[in-house]
């Protein structure tokens, strides 16, 4: 089949896009910016990447009109829009409208379970996409409502990971006491493809979840013990739905604006319904919620977390057109650039670069680093508990703590950072590693600062005393840290 894929980019996308190919279909991905949608080798010959953007119907008019089935993966959930409600309807119905010049027989929306009846904002917003993509003329519909999604690199499980393992004692707000359904990844990836030109399925509703019925509190519990850890979680009337989302915002790694969504959607129980169970269409046994955890860390640890919230764009503070920014200007700039000629084999410093940031740190006085985190934090940027999705690995548009990658190229030895911080103009920071012609290589290290008024002036020559400290020791650590053997990292762990 010809199918097309929206929300490539994102968490479900990127773990579904492989799957698709693997089963045989041809896929055409609709993503904004091409430049910033990195496809898997094994993929580039099998997929189709096409331009365009949901809120511009003009720029639909390329996409192909002979495709058979369509992915429909888009939500501003975690976005900036103050008027997703109304955006997300606008981007439904344009994609509506190119449906319907289509052949397309069946559109697939991956939905939130909204049983009760007094639903949040993002819950009734969901229930409005369905209703307007009902109304394709020839694809029926085919909607999968799910609650909370468990896997490496979700938000939900990121969120609950995070609160587990940053506070032994937790004063949390009564929605705590809610009730959910959650489902591992594996098996929403599962349902995704089983529904796919599925005669059973065309034109319907289903309710998809785990065999558990959890309290979040039973969740964070839960976790816990998986990870060995003993908790002590004090329930209290008196947090507001915004003081919950600043407590969220604060102790996790998610942005403020899906703090906001999950506070007020975590007020509604996510329970199935029984008569809206996919069961007799798709028979399968889902994992429970402790098998989804433990699949969870195991992927973490063995570095194969294929996909993360946080590699959406709309995890950040950046336009849309970030990768406008992957030349570094020549002029109106700010700079400090450090260079080390070394005699290291080349690729343990290109590793070294690479591993920059998340566990591996910054590789010079951290904990300023983390201060600056915190304060980027508390004036609405991202602070730097987003990590990374991979310790070694990055590609372009990956989140790398408060950065976005826009260029992550081993063959031309370059990784080019752009600031997603909050800061009174543009920040990026380049690595290069340079040939020499006696055969050493020089590091090359480039920070560069374009100020925005005197604000941005000031900004920058105030951390001036800072940067020999901080910029020349960091390529000094990059040149000459050497990663603990797989030896020693087992005798660490049995010190420990």
């Amino acid at each position: 089949m010809k199918i097309l894929l929206t929300g490539a980019t994102g968490y479900i996308g990127q773990r579904l896009l492989p799957l698709l190919v693997e089963m045989g279909h041809e896929v055409v991905c609709l993503v904004r910016d091409p430049r910033r949608f990195e496809l898997p080798a094994a993929l580039v010959s099998r997929v189709t990447v096409a331009a365009g953007d949901l809120l511009k119907p003009d720029s639909l008019a390329a996409l192909p009109l002979d495709i058979e089935a369509a992915y429909y993966l888009v939500h501003s959930m975690s976005g900036h829009d103050k008027n997703f409600y109304r955006s997300e309807q606008e981007s439904a119905r344009h994609f509506t409208t190119y449906l319907n010049r289509t052949t397309a027989r069946q559109v697939i929306y991956l939905s939130g379970i909204a049983n009760d009846r007094a639903l949040s904002t993002h819950l009734r917003s969901r229930r409005a996409v369905e209703a307007v993509l009902e109304e394709a003329e020839t694809a029926a519909l085919t909607v999968l409502r799910a609650s909370i999604i468990i896997g490496s690199g979700s938000a939900s499980f990121e969120i609950i990971r995070d609160l587990v393992e940053k506070l032994p004692v937790m004063v949390t707000p009564r929605w705590l006491n809610s009730r959910c359904q959650p489902i591992g990844i594996r098996d929403v990836m599962h349902y995704l493809t089983a529904v796919l030109d599925n005669p059973a399925a065309l034109g319907c509703s289903f309710d998809v979840g785990g065999p558990d019925v959890l309290t979040y509190r039973q969740m964070l519990l839960q976790l816990a013990a998986v990870r060995g850890y003993r908790r002590y979680i004090v329930t209290v009337p008196v947090l507001t739905p915004r003081l919950s989302s600043w407590w969220l915002y604060l102790v996790t790694s998610t942005t403020f604006s899906l703090a906001q969504s999950l506070v007020e959607s975590l007020r509604n129980d996510t329970v199935m319904n029984p008569t809206r169970s996919i069961a007799a269409v798709v028979p399968h046994a889902c994992m429970g919620y402790q098998a989804a955890v433990e699949l969870a860390f195991q992927r973490i640890e063995q570095n194969e977390v294929l996909s993360s919230w946080s590699d959406a764009l709309s995890s950040g503070v950046m336009p849309r057109n970030y990768m406008d920014h992957i030349q570094i200007p020549q002029y109106g700039l700010l700079t400090d650039r450090q260079t080390l000629r070394f005699t290291r084999p080349l690729q343990e410093v290109l590793q070294n670069v690479w591993s920059i940031g998340g566990e591996r740190g910054w590789y010079k006085v951290d904990w300023l680093w983390r201060v600056r985190g915190l304060l980027d934090k508390l004036v609405g940027g991202p602070g730097l508990r987003r990590g990374r999705r991979s310790p070694t690995r990055l590609r372009a548009g990956d989140p790398l703590d408060f950065w976005r990658v826009l260029v992550a190229d081993r063959t031309s030895r370059r990784l080019l950072l752009y600031a997603e911080m909050k800061l009174p103009g543009e920040a990026w920071l380049q690595f290069r590693i340079l040939d020499n012609p006696d055969g050493s290589h020089t590091l090359e290290q480039l920070a560069a600062f374009r100020p925005q008024g005197v604000a941005g002036r000031l900004y920058w020559y105030s951390l001036v005393p800072f940067h020999f400290i901080i910029f020349r020791g960091m390529i000094e650590n990059i040149v000459q840290y050497a990663a603990p053997s797989s030896k020693q990292l087992a005798l660490q762990a049995a010190r420990a």
